[in-house]
């Protein structure tokens, strides 16, 4: 009887990438960098109001130069005039992290984000108020857990 071999996890970045990549082509993109990367491209201004849809690739037209893409970007309500105006230094950086003139225009589309919202930090306690607390839970016999009730009442009293 053949023993089978050893399993080795996998990481699901390579399980999933083919299947992640096809549906980047279908919108257009070469791969999905433009995608995962749209901050380090567009900067964090624009990138934290804006990201990118598709990329319209014109027919080609035999005996003719072929025309440059368009860039489709969903954007956050108001912050569509600015980004407008800020559409050539946007271009600029997408070609120049493509390698080459691919996308000769933006087009705008005014919708929400479908990214989750930041959370925000959480404020630590006030040190003198956490060794006040610590300091009346003398019956707690365990250090780390002293420490964690002494932060839990001063985050409680805080609010």
């Amino acid at each position: 009887m053949n023993k089978p071999g050893p399993l080795t996890a996998k990481p699901l970045s390579a399980l999933l990438g083919s299947a992640i990549n096809d549906v980047f082509a279908k919108q257009g993109f070469a791969s999905r960098e433009l995608v995962t990367r749209w901050a380090e491209i567009a900067g964090p201004n624009v990138a934290a109001h804006s990201e990118p849809l598709k990329i319209q690739w014109p027919r080609p037209v035999e005996n003719q130069i072929p025309e440059p893409a368009t860039l489709v970007l969903r954007v956050e309500g108001p912050m569509a005039l600015e980004i407008q105006h800020t559409s050539d230094v946007i271009l600029e950086r997408v070609n120049r992290f493509l390698g080459w003139n691919a996308v000769g225009r933006i087009a705008l589309r005014q919708a929400p984000l479908s990214r989750k919202p930041v959370r925000k930090a959480r404020k630590v306690p006030d040190a003198a108020a956490v060794a006040t607390i610590e300091a009346s839970l003398g019956t707690v016999e365990d250090d780390d857990l002293r420490a964690a009730l002494a932060r839990l009442g001063a985050s409680i009293k805080r609010n």
